[in-house]
């Protein structure tokens, strides 16, 4: 009760006959409550736009929320992907509708609460003038938010609602309607055999890929960084050129190469160096656990350059100030390595490290270029090297089974964001945000 008097006091209410909610209440038709405080422009402009909306979309929008829950009515005239796309937009338009009345509101209400204390209306030239450097900074990112609603927004929400229907082969419209099938593709993603056993087989990959063949390349480019950046090692330029020429090539070209390379029959891996030096030849393409190693190495070449020039360019800022002071101390190298390189290296380059893990986890291009995802195995619906996200490709686009797909997709990108949001909570760079 005390703080609210001393509250009363410091912000006397000077016009007491202005209310407050009744200003909101009229606001439930929009501009009323600005009407009511006084403010035509903005008044006029907000129910121009909730009129426009109310004409022009409230058809759309109410017929396209009913074909969402439908998907259709009469197969071969009805295609339940049309009416999916247009629920799905009925829903984005619905949500701006509600965004922009909600806000509606509380401007009636804040703006009546401004009167009460005193504050003057603005005229027209000055609420233009307010009006244009409040929304500034929204006018310059609102056209980058709408592209970013329906090219990235809108896709996703298809993919979503897509999981959660029968859409296959089997199933596809306009010759059929979709249905609704609830979380049925989840369950017999874990409840039926084959879908149970290639799930954990290809994820245990996926997983398996992205921590030895990411930790690899970090490893590696650590080390040969560390080494370059010695003072004894001479000619640093070109090693360090020399180090980076694989990042130059494209990676698209690298596969295809390195898959020449690698070929059971002409690959001039097994004829040139296994051949003669063992008297037999590996299967790298033909073989689930070759070519599993053979990727890890690719992805190796592929990725080290990147991070072996953060860490020279992290080696570079490195005060020497710091191992002079730990020479007098008589610290070892591994010491030094330990207490002054390996945590500057890792608080200045850790978040784009965590982004080389959640990269390799969706590296659909090298699973893909290199081997299809091969080779086969049986009894399941991925090859031997597939990854969820080539695997994903391929239920899509080669078996057309998209509920499948986009029900994978789901937990694909569930694991990747939580993977990444805590990895980012929990490395050093943002909870020691200004140490060094």
């Amino acid at each position: 009760m005390a703080k609210e008097k001393s509250k009363d006091i410091e912000n006397p209410i000077v016009n007491p006959k202005h209310n407050s909610t009744l200003a909101t209440l009229l606001s439930i038709i929009p501009g009323l409550g600005q009407a009511y405080n006084k403010r035509f422009i903005k008044a006029s402009a907000l129910f121009i736009l909730f009129a426009a909306f109310v004409i022009a979309m409230m058809d759309f929008v109410s017929t396209g929320l009913q074909g969402l829950v439908s998907l259709g009515n009469v197969p071969r005239e009805d295609d339940s992907r049309i009416f999916l796309s247009n629920g799905i937009l009925s829903l984005i338009f619905a949500t701006f509708f509600l965004t922009f009345y909600l806000l509606n509101l509380q401007d009636a209400y804040k703006d009546a609460k401004r009167i009460q204390l005193g504050w003057k209306v603005p005229n027209m030239r000055d609420g233009f003038r307010n009006a244009w450097d409040t929304g500034f900074p929204y006018f310059l990112i609102g056209p980058g938010l709408l592209l970013l609603i329906f090219v990235v927004v809108f896709p996703l929400l298809f993919m979503v609602f897509l999981a959660f229907t029968n859409y296959d082969l089997y199933n596809a419209p306009p010759r059929n309607l979709l249905e609704w099938v609830g979380f049925e593709n989840f369950t017999n993603l874990f409840m039926i055999s084959e879908w149970r056993t290639t799930f954990v087989s290809v994820l245990s990959w996926t997983l398996i890929w992205t921590f030895v063949a990411t930790t690899l390349q970090i490893g590696l480019a650590m080390f040969l960084a560390i080494i370059v950046n010695d003072p004894r090692v001479k000619f640093k330029k070109l090693i360090r050129t020399v180090f980076i020429l694989p990042w130059a090539v494209p990676a698209f070209v690298t596969i295809i190469i390195f898959s020449a390379i690698f070929n059971d029959n002409f690959g001039a891996i097994n004829l040139q160096i296994i051949e003669p030096l063992f008297n037999t030849s590996i299967p790298w393409l033909q073989d689930p656990l070759w070519t599993r190693i053979a990727l890890i190495v690719i992805q190796v070449w592929l990725g080290f350059p990147f991070v072996y020039a953060l860490f020279t360019g992290v080696l570079q800022g490195v005060s020497k100030d710091w191992y002079e002071a730990a020479d007098i101390d008589g610290a070892s190298r591994l010491q030094k390595f330990r207490g002054i390189t390996f945590p500057h290296l890792m608080f200045a380059t850790g978040p784009l490290l965590i982004m080389q893990y959640s990269f390799n986890f969706n590296n659909f291009n090298i699973i893909y270029l290199f081997n299809q995802g091969g080779p086969a195995v049986r009894g399941q619906t991925a090859g031997g090297s597939d990854i969820l996200i080539s695997w994903i490709y391929g239920l899509t686009f080669e078996n057309q089974q998209f509920n499948m797909a986009a029900a994978i997709s789901i937990i694909l990108g569930l694991l990747v964001a939580t993977f990444a949001f805590l990895q980012f909570r929990r490395s050093r760079s943002f909870k020691e945000e200004g140490t060094f």
